[in-house]
């Protein structure tokens, strides 16, 4: 089979890899327009239990990750001044670029054909390929020049969000909410190597007007994230890669593939950053990809129908839950007026994923706060009403 794997992010050079180890008479290229080296962003993160079903099906690779990833099990949520714990969250982070590095190693070990700065500006370039596998992202070309086929939906969320690093170390993952005269900000931050960390930030739109970021450049806007964060970075400074402002696209289509074009990651589903599983995802179908296509070796089609039969029903579980998460985010200065507990409680059910019975199974120091501040009210309430 000859394959064109369109994208060289973690998506599409997993698949590359994934088919050409298990088919090494296969022919596999993949085309990426950026240089080798060349990324957006700085670090992703992976849930436990995202790493486990990886290393499920490709324990060699999560054993070439580890070494290089970070790892802690609590999430500390910074309020008003005040901190919260909530144990039992695993998560690893890696930088973005690094992952990219040992995955491109890994695909160009096997013999997949790797072009970078290598442009496809039109499917009339990829004649005579069996298969073309889009992991090319957000702008797919492939989904592009048939939206209508793959049933495409776009549209975007409200609040504004500038993706930087920072030098400063973050023991876990953390969000740090700070109030200012203008509006509120949100920060995401956890430290994805020993010497950086992700700094994501993010506003309501009309925080972002008043501080009037529409007509800052990245290095103004960059700064004043800086003020604002002064207390959390510690005198360190943050770091930018391309670091503008966005709004967070959410994508979805219906059908997964369109004659012998077939989409994976960014350029098939979109999942909110603040459930953390956009490289997971992407990884993830690589290898559902893989099974569908093994399972049906003489028959393309119904490859990739059983790719999205079996696949589709889990990343929509998973999306979903991302858009309660992101629900919650677009409304986070609202939920900033209640006490500290309570909005620890608020952010960590928000997707709808874990109840409070599954957290008090998973977090059982944070519940016992939580119930113990919710005890000490509901008392101080009761004594109140009682006030003759």
């Amino acid at each position: 089979m000859r394959i064109a794997v369109l994208g060289g992010g973690p998506g599409g050079l997993y698949f590359a890899y994934l088919w050409k180890r298990r088919h090494p008479q296969s022919h596999v290229e993949l085309f990426e327009q950026n240089a080798a080296d060349a990324t957006w962003g700085f670090g992703v993160v992976f849930s436990e239990q995202a790493l486990e079903f990886l290393r499920e099906d490709d324990p060699e690779t999560v054993a070439a990750v580890a070494p290089q990833m970070e790892s802690w099990s609590n999430i500390t949520l910074n309020l008003r001044g005040e901190s919260v714990e909530i144990d039992g969250v695993g998560f690893s982070a890696i930088g973005r670029l690094a992952l990219l590095r040992l995955l491109q190693a890994r695909a160009e070990a096997v013999g997949v054909e790797c072009h970078y700065q290598t442009a496809i500006d039109s499917l009339d370039q990829l004649q005579g390929y069996d298969l073309i596998v889009a992991a090319d992202g957000l702008n797919s070309l492939v989904r592009r020049s048939f939206e209508g086929d793959f049933g495409t939906s776009l549209s975007y969320l409200g609040n504004k969000f500038a993706w930087y690093g920072t030098t400063r170390r973050f023991e876990t993952l953390s969000q740090t909410f700070v109030s200012t005269e203008l509006g509120s900000f949100n920060a995401h931050h956890y430290r994805y190597s020993q010497a950086m960390s992700t700094f994501l930030v993010e506003c309501d739109r009309e925080t972002w007007a008043r501080y009037g970021f529409a007509d800052k450049s990245i290095e103004e806007s960059k700064a004043i994230c800086e003020r604002i964060f002064a207390a959390t970075l510690d005198g360190h400074p943050l770091i930018s890669n391309k670091s503008v402002w966005r709004n967070f696209p959410w994508l979805w289509n219906e059908h997964w593939h369109h004659r012998n074009m077939v989409l994976i990651g960014d350029a098939l589903h979109t999942a909110h950053f603040s459930i953390g599983s956009g490289t997971r995802l992407a990884m993830e179908d690589a290898i559902a990809l893989a099974k569908a296509l093994d399972a049906a070796p003489d028959d393309l089609e119904a490859g990739l129908e059983a790719y999205e039969a079996a696949r589709k029903p889990v990343v929509e579980k998973l999306v979903a839950a991302a858009r309660r998460s992101a629900d919650w985010y677009e409304q986070f200065p609202r939920h900033m007026d209640r006490d500290l507990m309570d909005f620890a409680y608020s952010y960590i059910t928000r997707s709808g994923r874990i109840d409070r019975q599954r957290l008090a199974a998973m977090a059982p120091r944070f519940i016992t706060r939580y119930e113990s501040t919710r005890g000490a009210a509901e008392s101080a309430a009761s004594l109140l009403g009682a006030r003759p």
